[in-house]
């Protein structure tokens, strides 16, 4: 992989011959496991400037119209996150000459406090290209990455690492992005960063712009103002819409007509008639494609992180292919069309458990290879972990064109259709009510199609081997029941955040670099010493992070959150107000005082706690660092998802404790997510 230092270049060309399509990705660690930021995106025209609002892309602005630019999330990487984004190259207008690659803090938070940080760029295939590494970032919260440029119609990466101390809005305003007008009173007059491109030497480092003296918020910086497409011209609002309106479906459901519970709704995407595993795979490939065909937004959310472009989206079923003296039918075909140019991807699905096979995921990557497709994309039940893939396929490295192989599982197709039917929206109610068919469809018990939900052959004589203490260090057992515990955490985030509509991501409290099998099998022999299996759950907009562990020899789960402490008032107070954020809380819940210095303060339940919470106060006068809430409950004993299995108790434990303690804490911020949706309501 090319090294980049900072101030340096490199053309995109001389990197790779796949360079249309590229993903960008930022990273960062946190030795606390909680460190976070946001990326951002600004097209910048020959003076250095956005065109209008509209080419600044954040969190509330993820997607370009027309698909050159698509922010696509974060996924956990050892310590930390990566945050991707996904550019189409061949959709960038002419007229924009740089992109700025950008990430912001907030909270107070800045980037010296995070580990690792670096850039990284991959091709349209997938296959990493380049890396520049950041040594120091320094007490600033917002900073830039590095830029991509047109010089003599090439496509060049530049190293940049500039910081703004001013956050996401000052670096926002030097490159002419209108804030709202409330925010605007608030700040001192903007000095522009030097980052204009090189005349010469075409290495020139960039020089950062001076930091101002006060931050302004990241609640003022404004979602991008689209373009007018009316005819008639509309008031200009001092205060630009923080979100585009689309169409979401209520949860509560309305009124039934029927006449009795034996009733049932009429559906478009009917379960009834599905006999067998092979009925079950065709209908639900057939469906999942076609509202990806139908819905541009759920299709693009599907794909680009595939390397797909934006563009036109057909897709088609049971498509015969020569291969050898027979040919071959992969589940699925997906097409999209850009400018001219096809991108083509090979679908191959399984549902009800099945597992992939790999001579079938061979012969696909082979037919893909020698056809000029860009992708095969296996879709089942299981859960892909990183550095470990689910089918092992051979690349033959004589071949000039190369082959990408995804995985999706069906959980993520729940979770995104849950992200935009009931968070996001789409662009028109019969859409939004595709979405809805889709989702009942994914969800219902005769489909095949609910994720993960086995944990393997090797769950019972690990749990038998911990219980007669006869489990040994090394035993490959462990190891696979460690692989399905980090499934099915994985799967857990998925449906709280498509629940909640925010970001959940596991915590993995390693440093970069570590490699993942490895740590796996570090974790195995920890089970086979202390019979637990650990997980943590980082939700934005919560103080702490949710921590899941699964005790093997008392058969409980326990879930908890540690939240600090105030940093002003007294102890009592902290004590009394914890008590009524905790109302609606079980009486069970166990309260641990964290003091400094000592192992732990006192304990006692919320029962106990609400007529004295002076009693949750350390008698000798020590220092509270904070507060632990826990809750248990018993552990499924069963491998599978059925009422008393495993997966269902650690699905349902999360899920109670999230709903009846997490979500009534209240952080020390608050949810951009809900301050963007009072805006938006405002607006």
């Amino acid at each position: 992989m090319y090294e980049l230092v900072k101030g340096a270049n490199v053309g995109l060309a001389a990197l790779s011959e796949s360079v249309d399509s590229v993903i960008v990705s930022l990273d960062w660690t946190s030795s606390t496991g909680e460190g976070d930021a946001d990326v951002s995106v600004l097209l910048l025209d020959g003076n250095g400037k956005v065109r209008s609002d509209g080419d600044f892309y954040f969190y509330n602005n993820p997607v370009a119209a027309d698909g050159s630019v698509q922010l696509l999330g974060k996924t956990p990487t050892g310590g930390g996150n990566q945050d991707r984004i996904g550019f189409d190259l061949t959709a960038i207008p002419d007229d924009v000459e740089r992109i700025v690659v950008a990430a912001s803090r907030y909270g107070g938070a800045h980037f010296g406090e995070l580990d690792d940080l670096q850039l990284t760029l991959a091709d349209g295939s997938g296959d990493g290209l380049l890396r520049f590494a950041i040594e120091d970032a320094g007490a600033v919260s917002a900073f830039i990455f590095g830029e991509l440029y047109r010089r003599d119609g090439v496509w060049k990466i530049r190293a940049v690492g500039q910081g703004y101390a001013t956050g996401l809005a000052g670096l926002a305003t030097d490159f002419g992005v209108d804030i709202d007008d409330d925010a605007a009173t608030e700040e001192t007059p903007a000095d522009v960063a030097d980052v204009a491109d090189e005349e010469s030497t075409d290495t020139a480092p960039v020089t950062p712009a001076e930091d101002r003296a006060s931050a302004v918020p990241l609640e003022a910086v404004p979602a991008p103002r689209t373009p007018a497409d009316d005819a008639e011209p509309k008031k200009a609002s001092a205060r630009p819409r923080t979100a585009k309106k689309k169409v979401t479906l209520p949860k509560a459901a309305k009124k039934s007509l029927a006449e009795n519970d034996s009733w049932k709704d009429a559906r478009l995407f009917p379960v009834s008639a599905l006999k067998s595993d092979r009925d079950r795979e065709m209908r639900a490939t057939s469906v999942l494609l076609s509202v990806m065909a139908q819905i541009p937004e759920f299709g693009r959310r599907l794909t680009a992180a595939f390397g797909a472009p934006a563009g036109r989206m057909e897709t088609f079923t049971e498509v015969s292919l020569p291969h050898g003296d027979t040919p071959r039918r992969p589940d699925g075909v997906i097409r999209v069309e850009r400018a001219g140019k096809l991108w083509t991807a090979l679908v191959e699905t399984k549902t009800n458990g099945n597992a992939l096979k790999a001579e079938q995921v061979q012969a696909y990557m082979d037919i893909a290879a020698r056809r000029g497709y860009e992708a095969v994309i296996t879709l089942s039940n299981d859960v892909a972990l990183e550095g470990s893939p689910l089918v092992d396929v051979k690349i033959d490295g004589r071949r000039k064109h190369k082959v990408a192989l995804w995985h999706l599982s069906w959980a993520e197709v729940t979770h995104q259709a849950q992200m935009l039917i009931r968070h996001e929206g789409v662009s028109n109610m019969a859409h939004a009510w595709l979405l809805q068919e889709l989702l009942h469809y994914l969800q219902h018990e005769n489909s095949g199609c609910h994720g993960f939900q086995n944990m393997g052959p090797a769950w019972v004589p690990v749990r038998n081997g911990i219980d007669d203490e006869t489990l040994c260090q090394g035993d490959a057992r462990a190891l696979e029941v460690v692989e399905s515990w980090e499934r099915l955490i994985r799967q857990v985030c998925l449906g709280l955040g498509g629940e909640l509509g925010q970001k959940v991501l596991p915590v993995q409290r390693s440093r970069r670099g570590v490699d993942p099998g490895a740590l796996r099998t570090r974790l195995a022999d920890q089970l086979c010493l202390e019979g637990r299996l650990q997980a943590e759950l980082r939700i934005e907009g919560t103080p702490g992070v949710l921590a899941v562990t699964a005790d093997l020899r008392t058969g409980r789960i326990r879930t908890s959150v540690e939240i600090p402490a105030p940093t002003q008032g007294y102890p009592l107070t902290w004590a009394k107000r914890l008590v009524r954020r905790l109302a609606e809380a079980p009486a069970d819940l166990h309260v641990e005082t964290l003091v400094e210095g000592e192992t732990g303060g006192p304990r006692s339940t919320l029962e106990r706690l609400r007529p004295e919470p002076g009693d949750m106060l350390p008698k000798n006068g020590l220092q509270i660092t904070g507060f632990r809430l826990s809750l248990f409950k018993g552990m499924g004993s069963g491998r599978g998802n059925a009422e008393s299995g495993f997966i269902r108790s650690v699905n349902d434990a999360v899920t109670r404790f999230h709903g009846t303690v997490v979500a009534h804490l209240e952080g020390g911020q608050q949810t951009r997510r809900a301050a963007s949706a009072e805006r938006s309501v405002s607006g």
